[in-house]
């Protein structure tokens, strides 16, 4: 459903990402794992169509980012780091407008908002504006955009970053909940994210991945068995740490 093929990005003489390549299919929750300025929301924004790539291109259920990007951003949802909004507005006048955006109006409308408010457990707070709602209600909030016209692929670029550990139960509950008929990417530098939610790993380092595979295949690559001993010696070794 989503392929990276060979995606670079230089700012400058700065290379911030170098080459990366992969495929996530339905059913799959991919964590794409590093630390601070690997390269990771850089990554997303290239697959999301948010900034071009120096090089290479992304595909999303066939439609070439690039060539066709109103063709894979109708099957796309983005849940940016921050999770930005207009915060003037109330929950529902901004999944309202999200609809609209979407192509979506009337009765059509209406029920895609109503459904995105339930997925993401908003409805007790449907009716208050961004700016009065926990850092968690905001997240949700941007989730339910993000879902709001149920698309086969959804991207979160540090869903749970800053979030208390009932508010980040809840987020990994939803993405549980929607898992098997999409294929999805959490960008994050959380460890435990990998065992919450995600069926394969992917870690980056400076702009180019060190390793891919199953949370347990990963483990396996040190005796300890230990995901943060593997991800310290992935990502720090060029650092001579």
């Amino acid at each position: 459903m989503l392929k990276v093929e060979n995606l670079k990005k230089s700012f400058g003489s700065f290379e911030a990402v170098k080459g990366i390549s992969f495929e996530v299919k339905k059913g799959e929750v991919l964590g794409f794992l590093g630390p601070n300025g690997a390269g990771k929301s850089t990554t997303m924004r290239m697959i999301t169509g948010f900034i071009p790539p120096t090089s290479g291109t992304a595909e999303i259920c066939g439609h070439d980012i690039l060539k066709d990007p109103v063709g894979a951003k109708s099957e796309l949802g983005y849940l940016p780091e921050a999770a930005p909004s207009y915060r003037a507005m109330t929950v529902t006048d901004f999944l309202s407008f999200i609809a609209k955006i979407r192509g979506f109006s009337g009765a059509a409308a209406k029920a895609k908002v109503e459904e995105a408010i339930e997925k993401a457990k908003l409805t007790t707070v449907a009716r208050q504006t961004i700016e009065t709602l926990s850092k968690g209600y905001r997240q949700r909030t941007c989730f339910a955009q993000a879902i709001l016209h149920d698309p086969k692929v959804l991207i979160m670029d540090e869903p749970t970053d800053g979030l208390d550990p009932n508010q980040k139960f809840v987020v990994r509950q939803m993405i549980k909940e929607m898992s098997a008929e999409k294929a999805i990417i959490i960008s994050t530098h959380i460890l435990e994210e990998v065992d919450a939610v995600c069926t394969r790993a992917l870690i980056i380092a400076r702009g180019e991945i060190k390793a891919d595979g199953t949370p347990d295949k990963l483990r396996a690559m040190d005796p300890s068995g230990k995901l943060d001993v593997v991800f310290r010696n992935l990502t720090m070794e060029k650092e001579g740490k």
